[in-house]
């Protein structure tokens, strides 16, 4: 089992939720105020909220959980639920809303962080399964961070020049180590039960039994990515699966999302900036039915969700899970790329500090990896504190990803966090890295 090391008594809990929760509200300020007001009202992508949306909605969710359940208390804007509830109206939908205007979005927000601070300081973090261990605080927490996570996926897709800057990830040298790494088959515990500010999907930790394997060091570059698309990857169907091969025909899928060729170069477009396809990044902006096919053509397979989650958590040497790869310590910068602290993934071979036990290199935060794995519930799953969060998204339309991208902050970053989406979707911070069976 995994030991847990947060801490435990009020205060540091108290210090922790209050790190989390301003950690988070910082980055929503920065990624709504680099734009102007017309920018935070457009709709950037049928598949995307305008970024006002996603403001309100933090605030209202912060409303719903720390005000409401935790304390108690009334509604502050009891009309303004329906418009911000995410399974209500689709994205497409919510531009056609009476949404709340900027200013009033970000002085609703602004209210509702007030007075959950000061619900927070007199909060004994104990009593109900909400407020033990400060799990409703971490839990919004994590929320207003996936949602600057999306709102930074609007970023890309928002035409214009660039409105957000950041430094580059320190060079690398050429990773010059093995190019996979042999995990043991044999039992690991997979989930957690311990981990305070899990979330239900994570949850309860068990025994999984897994056949040995390999799993690839680094995930997949763009260098060994536009191998396959010279090799013909996207013209040949053998390589796609009957659904991947109709989707990218219909919707002459030719290249990573935000690629293009020009001059006899591979250009791509992150954040407002052309530039040409840096060889040793990994591949990003790749959905499942992509990455399916490289696998395939490079006779090898994406590996499974429980495949991924020993690669990343089991240690041999004393046969439990970690936290992390690299133990149980929170991440620091020198063991991934967390937080948007850069806008683009690391070098592949990058953090040594942050490999597991068996040498695999950045397993947590650069890019999502997909996973060969629909969305299922672990056994003994229960659905905590509502049912869609995990529940109405199990089974064979969602794919799983794990271990973060740069876009991710820690608090929604861990050896057993879960996430998932459509087989088609490539607008997320999305990569993956391939596997094969121990005995081929």
């Amino acid at each position: 089992m995994t030991a847990p090391t947060s801490p435990t008594d009020p205060e540091s809990l108290r210090e922790r939720a209050l790190d989390a929760l301003t950690t988070a509200r910082d980055r929503t300020a920065l990624l709504t105020s680099c734009v102007e007001e017309p920018e935070l009202t457009a709709q950037h992508s049928p598949l995307m909220s305008p970024l006002v949306w996603d403001l309100a909605h933090i605030g209202n969710q912060e409303e719903l959980w720390l005000l409401r359940a935790v304390a108690g208390r009334d509604a502050m804007r009891p009309e303004i639920d329906g418009l911000y509830d995410a399974f209500e109206h689709p994205r497409s939908e919510r531009p056609s809303l009476p949404l709340l205007a900027p200013a009033e979005a970000r002085r609703y927000a602004a209210e509702v962080r007030g007075r959950a601070l000061d619900v927070l300081e007199g909060t004994a973090f104990r009593g109900t399964p909400l407020t033990e261990a400060g799990f409703a605080f971490g839990m919004i927490a994590q929320h207003e961070q996936q949602h600057d996570e999306t709102m930074l996926i609007t970023h890309q897709l928002r035409r214009g020049p660039a409105a957000l800057t950041a430094p580059d990830p320190d060079p690398a040298p050429p990773f010059t180590g093995p190019a996979e790494v042999l995990v043991p088959g044999g039992p690991f515990t997979m989930g957690t039960s311990t981990e305070p500010w899990a979330l239900d999907n994570e949850r309860p930790a068990h025994r999984r039994e897994v056949p040995a394997f390999f799993i690839d060091t680094t995930p997949v570059t763009n260098s060994a990515y536009r191998t396959f698309i010279e090799d013909g990857g996207y013209t040949t169907e053998r390589w796609w699966s009957p659904e991947g091969w109709t989707h990218i025909r219909t919707h002459g899928i030719e290249a990573p999302q935000f690629w293009r060729r020009e001059g006899g170069q591979w250009l791509r477009r992150r954040f407002g900036v052309t530039e040409p396809v840096p060889s040793d990044e990994p591949v990003l902006h790749v959905c499942w039915y992509e990455a399916d096919a490289y696998a395939r053509w490079a006779g090898r397979r994406l590996p499974t969700e429980a495949e991924w989650e020993k690669a990343a958590r089991h240690d041999p040497a004393s046969g439990r899970s970690t936290r992390y790869p690299w133990g149980d310590a929170d991440p620091t910068p020198e063991h991934a790329n967390l937080g948007q602290r850069h806008l683009r993934p690391a070098p592949a071979g990058s953090y040594p500090a942050g490999e597991s036990p068996l040498g695999v290199r950045q397993l947590i935060g650069d890019v999502w990896e997909w996973t060969s794995s629909d969305l299922e519930p672990y056994p003994g799953f229960a659905a905590f504190p509502y049912k869609e969060y995990s529940e109405v998204f199990f089974g064979p339309e969602h794919k799983v990803l794990r271990g973060g991208s740069f876009a991710v902050d820690k608090v929604a970053c861990r050896g057993t966090f879960r996430n998932w989406d459509y087989p088609i979707r490539r607008q997320i911070f999305s990569g993956f890295r391939t596997a094969r069976d121990g005995n081929a």
